[in-house]
This record gives C-alpha cells, sequence and structure tokens, in this order.
C-alpha cells in the first residue's frame, strides 16, 4: 500500500479499465475459437487493436492507460484460469443480469492455489509497457480473489486442504506473489476488480431477518477482509493498488442494487490505497456511507463513477460538479476523483454504445474533473 505523504493515484480522471472490443478483435477471437486461426494471428490483431486504444486514451490527455481488456473475454475469469489450481468448466448457466443472459463459463479448483509464473497475463502487461511514454502510468486491472471463493467456484476446496482458511492463506499468497511479479515487470498502478461487495449489499439486506443466513454473508465479508489485506501486506510502497466495487456490468445491464451501507464498515477495512464507487443511478444510494468507507484516511482517494458507462447519453456537466460537492460533505474534495461507473466491456460482448460515445463519455471525465481540481 501507498505510504508517501501525498496521494497521487487514483488521478482525479480515471479510467476504470475495460473498452470496447473492436470489430477485428471479436471477428479474430471468434475466428480462433473456431479453430480458424492459431493464437499467434490472434495475438497480432490484439496488439494492433491495443496499440490504437491506447494511442486513444493519450489523446484524450489520460495520465493512466490501460489495455481496455483485450487479453481476455471475461474481465475475471480469464485471470482465475492463468492461476496455477484452476480450471475451466461449463457452469450450464447463466449469471442473473436484469434482461440479458452471458455465456457458462466458469472456474473452480483443479488443485491447490498457487502463483503461475507464466500466467498469459504478464505477456501482455509487457507489450503494454512498450506502448506508453515515461510520463504515462500503464494501469493493471485484475479481478479480485474473493472472485474465486463465490459462486460455486470453491465448493470442492475440501479435496485439497485440510481447512478453509488454509485455503484463503494460499489464495492470499497466489495474489501477493502475482502482483508482486507486475511489480517486477514495471507495474506501479494496479487495481482489483469486485463484485462480492455489491453481492453482499444485497445479501445482508435480504437476510437481515434471518439470522442463519445472515451469518453466512458476514462471514463471506469478513473472509473478503481478511484475504484482501492479507495478499496487501508487504507490497512495495510505490505500488499503488486500488479497487473497484462493480454492480454488475453486462450489455448495459446490471446484477445488484442497494447502498453502500450493509458494507461501509468492511470497505473502510480495506487497506486499498483508493476505491472506485459507482454512483451513476439512484441504484447505489446516497453518499453518507462515504464518510465509514474513507475511515478519514488522507492517503486514501475516493473515486465517485458519477458518469455511466452503460447509455451514450452525456451527462448535465453542472449537474456532476454538485454531485461531487454532496459527496466532499463526507470526503474532503482533496480525497475524491472521478471516473465512469465501470468499465465499457467487462465482457467481450460490451455495453450499447458506439467507440466514439465511449470516448466523448471519458473526455467529459476529464473535463469535468479538471474544472474542479485544476489537474
Amino acid at each position: 500500500m501507498t505510504t508517501t505523504t501525498q496521494t497521487v493515484y487514483p488521478y482525479r480522471y480515471d479510467v476504470v479499465g475495460s473498452l470496447l472490443r473492436p470489430a477485428a478483435l471479436k471477428d479474430a477471437r471468434g475466428k480462433f475459437s473456431a479453430g480458424k486461426i492459431g493464437a499467434d494471428e490472434l495475438a497480432a490483431v490484439q496488439h494492433d487493436e491495443t496499440k490504437r486504444v491506447v494511442q486513444e486514451q493519450l489523446n484524450l490527455g489520460l495520465k493512466a492507460v490501460t489495455d481496455g481488456e483485450f487479453n481476455r473475454s471475461w474481465w475475471h475469469l480469464d485471470f482465475l484460469w492463468g492461476l496455477t489450481g484452476v480450471g475451466h468448466y461449463d457452469y450450464k448457466q447463466s449469471y442473473k443480469f436484469h434482461g440479458s443472459k452471458t455465456r457458462t463459463d466458469n472456474a473452480d479448483l483443479v488443485g491447490k492455489i498457487a502463483f503461475n509464473p507464466d500466467h498469459p497475463f504478464f505477456k501482455t502487461f509487457s507489450y503494454l509497457q512498450t506502448l506508453v511514454p515515461d510520463d504515462v502510468l500503464v494501469k493493471q486491472t485484475i479481478p479480485s480473489p474473493t472472485m474465486l471463493f463465490r459462486d460455486n467456484r470453491s465448493d470442492n476446496w475440501s479435496q485439497f486442504y485440510d481447512s478453509w482458511d488454509q485455503y484463503l492463506d494460499d489464495l492470499a499468497k497466489a495474489y501477493h506473489e502475482t502482483i508482486e511479479h507486475f511489480y517486477a515487470l514495471g507495474c506501479r498502478y494496479l487495481q482489483l476488480d469486485d463484485t462480492t461487495w455489491a453481492f453482499l449489499i444485497s445479501k445482508l439486506n435480504e437476510t437481515a431477518d434471518d439470522a442463519t443466513a445472515h451469518a453466512k454473508y458476514v462471514k463471506l465479508a469478513e473472509d473478503a477482509v481478511r484475504v484482501i489485506n492479507q495478499l496487501l501486506a508487504g507490497l512495495p510502497e510505490d505500488l499503488t493498488v486500488t479497487t473497484h466495487v462493480c454492480r454488475g456490468n453486462f450489455k448495459s445491464t446490471y446484477l445488484f442494487s442497494g447502498s453502500y451501507d450493509d458494507v461501509a464498515d468492511y470497505l473502510g477495512q480495506l487497506h486499498y490505497d483508493g476505491l472506485f464507487l459507482e454512483y451513476d443511478s439512484d441504484r447505489a444510494g446516497d453518499f453518507t456511507p462515504l464518510k465509514r468507507i474513507w475511515h478519514n484516511d488522507s492517503h486514501k482517494r475516493i473515486i465517485l463513477g458519477l458518469i455511466t458507462s452503460k447509455f451514450p447519453e452525456l451527462e448535465d456537466p453542472a449537474a456532476i460538479k454538485d454531485r461531487i460537492q454532496q459527496a466532499s460533505q463526507y470526503v474532503p474534495l482533496d480525497n475524491l476523483g472521478l471516473s465512469t461507473q465501470c468499465g465499457f466491456a467487462s465482457t467481450e460482448e460490451g455495453n450499447q454504445l458506439t467507440e466514439d460515445q465511449q470516448w466523448a463519455k471519458l473526455k467529459l471525465v476529464k473535463q469535468i474533473a479538471t474544472d474542479v481540481w485544476g489537474h
């Protein structure tokens, strides 16, 4: 965790991570899946398209850029599959988004969890590093480890471990070593994307009158805090690690609703340098929980996801500035920033807007943030 006296990252205007997949990349992935082209041909298209979207981000003046997550099909599963001890299977069920059905891929345990020195994300990160000038930061996004002990992915943990705690220890270690390797490759800004907290907002609220069911979700929240803080402990001081609390993002639909109130105290315990929080609709509730999430940490920055990535219409800058001022009643303005509420393509299908509309959204984020903070 960053321990410098002045918060630098996340930036006042920041990109969450994923970007709309261009037609050329979607076509290449389809041909690769059908066995019509090889891995090298897919990688060549991926490199070309990554280079293009990096340049688009640089043209906008972003200080941190991503590869748009062009190296993956899912925001979370591709990374999890790259860890030692994780397998790929057909879940035979879609994730329950409002009005849309996803593909049925999933991950499960096939052995003990461990760092994989040949994880394919390392190679794509190194390529991304070659595309940016020295004064621009590469932002690497990966899913939170909580995504592996949710949604049936760890049901068979007892086949490989004597205790649940041993499993969580290995998971934290695998992540810690993975992040250390990203650091060795030059990474100084990494984000853990996490839908677990939004899932818990729904479940803790739903089970408030059922003590047994409620205790199950309290335990999940406590385990999440334990594993995340364990993997963050002892990371290099000049590495910034943030999280994005996601409420689901698939073809402009969502999974979860509810105020941050039920998870604010847990989020406040996490040793992140910054939290990206979705606030683009009434589904997120008001700003009151921010004070408990920020927790009077002068080094922690809260990034307000006030600009939606789900729809093309541009927000009114005056209304967004007013909401930033409202949030500053709970977190000092100096500890706030602005972003879209999520990425634009958490899966390769992408949200229902065009690339031009995507860039217009990010341009608006930068314009408003510059007006508010001056940089």
